[in-house]
């Protein structure tokens, strides 16, 4: 079996008259910022949905995640709620291969997601810490095609709920949204190599900001 496979298959095509900037979908849409607003105002009903879904006791499993990419895309790809089969890189950097990621999410589930949550209560240095170690080995694996990063941050949202804080308020807005994305890829790529620190304190300043009531 090879270590890596050519793209194939629905996941890998791409809307016709997109100029393959927009993957297949079920509405036809060919114009990227279209997909982003598509995409957006799906992932923000769903997210209100599962405020009534989820509470203080839910464990996040594997399954629910798949559940919660199709609960978001499914009106949009075929493929939503299914792992990827096609191999992913940006800015040089190789994701583990798609043959990995079954079984990398099962480690992930008896591993970080049983010791983590649900997110119980505890100091905020603590529960910033657990959401990003969380953060950084999902997004390591990069199971889905479309929507790992929203999706992690779901999740973290998730968590934060859960431990009894509110929905973090991610610093992506502003003249500082260019440096502030800066900031959190390479707090991603430290999680990585787990180093904690730069993720940590960057859950921690999103939940402060949320704490503090700053808009």
């Amino acid at each position: 079996m090879p270590r890596y496979t050519a793209p194939s298959g629905i996941q890998s095509e791409y809307e016709p008259g997109s100029n393959e900037t927009v993957l297949r979908n079920r509405a036809g849409i060919i114009d990227s910022l279209t997909m982003d607003q598509a995409e957006f105002d799906a992932l923000l009903k769903v997210q209100t949905q599962y405020l009534d879904l989820l509470n203080e006791e839910s464990r996040i499993t594997a399954k629910l995640i798949r559940k919660m990419h199709k609960d978001w895309l499914g009106d949009i790809y075929d493929w939503a709620g299914e792992y990827r089969t096609v191999e992913m890189s940006k800015g040089g950097f190789q994701w583990p291969p798609a043959y990995r990621v079954q079984p990398n999410m099962e480690l992930f589930e008896n591993g970080l997601l049983q010791e983590c949550t649900p997110c119980k209560t505890a100091d905020l240095d603590t529960v910033a810490l657990q959401i990003s170690k969380v953060h950084a080995e999902f997004l390591f694996i990069h199971p889905f095609r479309e929507g790992n990063g929203r999706l992690a941050r779901w999740i973290a949202d998730i968590m934060a709920l859960q431990a009894g804080f509110g929905i973090p308020l991610y610093p992506f807005w502003g003249d500082q949204t260019v440096e502030a994305r800066h900031k959190y890829v390479y707090a991603v790529k430290r999680g990585y190599v787990e180093d904690f620190g730069p993720l940590t304190e960057f859950f921690r300043t999103a939940i402060a900001l949320r704490l503090s009531g700053e808009e």
